[in-house]
This record gives structure tokens, sequence and C-alpha cells, in this order.
């Protein structure tokens, strides 16, 4: 059964965040970091997959922060559900553990904007939310080397298709300048260092990568990080 589209999240200064955990301890640890912030508010907490898609609607936040281990629907189903709102719909941070590889792809498969390991810092919890809210995907470094790695590795463990004709017809659309930032976006290069490998500027390197996300038909960088190991686009260690 479909999850009915969020309305548009709220514009304004002010980082709108959904908890979904179902440990109450686990919620309010970071309700207590997040709400020293000015301009991050705490619109409501969910302890299941199900309420947080309910939730979702209801609240209109801009980030939803997702656990995975939920009971009755889980995390990676409900990311599923927020994300296929479409246009409009919330961008989920999933919080995972380094030896879950499983659950990694799962949600890079639903659709997930950002990761995080559950050992990282508040201020890095803070900025991760920051950079969501603004449209940006973000995986943590070692998330990006852990994705690269598994890549490499014989067969398919992600699990996902490989290059197709709607992939193929896509790339070609791409100017040799947006094939060349979207390796380096799957290298995990930010557009400050895009900029300084190719010699452009900040704001015309954030031009090329949303021609390049629009082309692809991507949400954000995260989707073109998998997409360009997927396609053969680089290779690990090329």
């Amino acid at each position: 059964m479909s999850a009915a589209a969020p309305h548009a999240p709220d514009t304004g200064p002010t980082v709108r965040v959904l908890l979904a955990d179902d440990q109450h301890l686990v919620r309010t640890g970071f309700r207590v970091i997040l709400e020293v912030e000015d301009d991050i508010e705490v619109v409501g907490e969910a302890a299941d997959g199900e309420r947080a898609v309910s939730m979702t609607r209801a609240t209109r936040p801009h980030v939803v922060l997702m656990d995975v281990e939920m009971p009755g629907m889980d995390g990676l189903e409900a990311t599923r559900q927020i994300v296929a709102a479409g246009p409009g719909a919330p961008a989920v941070l999933i919080l995972t553990t380094f030896d879950r590889d499983d659950y990694l792809f799962a949600a890079l498969r639903a659709g997930a904007s950002g990761f995080l390991l559950k050992n990282g810092t508040p201020e890095e919890l803070i900025e991760a939310i920051r950079v969501l809210a603004r449209g940006d995907g973000l995986l943590a470094p070692e998330i990006t080397r852990r994705v690269i790695s598994t890549f490499a590795r014989p067969g398919d463990p992600t699990g996902t298709a490989h290059r197709g004709p709607d992939a193929d017809a896509a790339l070609a659309e791409l100017t040799p300048r947006e094939r060349e930032v979207l390796m380096l976006l799957a290298a995990g290069s930010s557009n400050a260092e895009i900029a300084a490998t190719i010699h452009l500027g900040e704001a015309t390197v954030k031009t090329h990568v949303s021609r390049v996300l629009a082309k692809l038909g991507l949400r954000d960088r995260v989707q073109a990080v998998v997409f360009a190991y997927e396609n053969g686009v680089v290779r690990p260690g090329g």
C-alpha cells in the first residue's frame, strides 16, 4: 500500500527534523543535541516506520533522522515510502553501523540522502542535517570507502541492476565536463574539491552537479555515487 504524498516542506531558516527510532532514550538524546541549535526544530518523534511515514505527512519535516531496525515497518521500508512521495518529500538521514553492508545498500536503494555512523559526534550529526536541508546528499567518508570497496568485489553484492538502455541514453546526454564532474562525485569529492581539481568556481561546479543529477534523473549526489559505479562510469581502483 503506497503512502500518500506529504505536503511540500515549509521553507525558511529553521530546519524541521523528525526523529524515528524505537528507543526512547535515543530519541531524547537526539532532541537534546538538536534543540540547542537556533536553526533546527524537532517537530516530532516516531518509534516505528509506520508512525514515521504518517508523521512525515503530518509534520512536514525537511529531514527525517531514521533508524533502520524498528518494530513493525522498519526504517528501510519507511524510507522507501517517504521518498516515493516525490518532489517536496523530506530528505532521509540514515544512522548506520559500520558492519552492516546489507543495511547500507538497502538504504541506498530505498532513496536515503545521507548516512552517518552511529559512533559519530553531535557536531557531525548537526552538520549532516544542515547539508541535507540544503538539498545536498551526504556520505560519511568511511561509508564512501565502504561503497567503493563493495563494488570492487566479485559479483553483484548490492543486488542492484547493471547498466541498461536507459542508463546509456542518460549518460549520452552528459557533456564531457559533466561526465568529469560525475566521476569526481563518485570519488566522494565535495564541490570545493571538484572546483580545485578542474579549476572552476564553486558556483559553476554547483551548476554542473545540478545538471548531472537532472540529466540522470537522480535525487542527489549519494545516488550519483551508486549510479556511477553500477554503470561503469568509474571502477574501483581505476
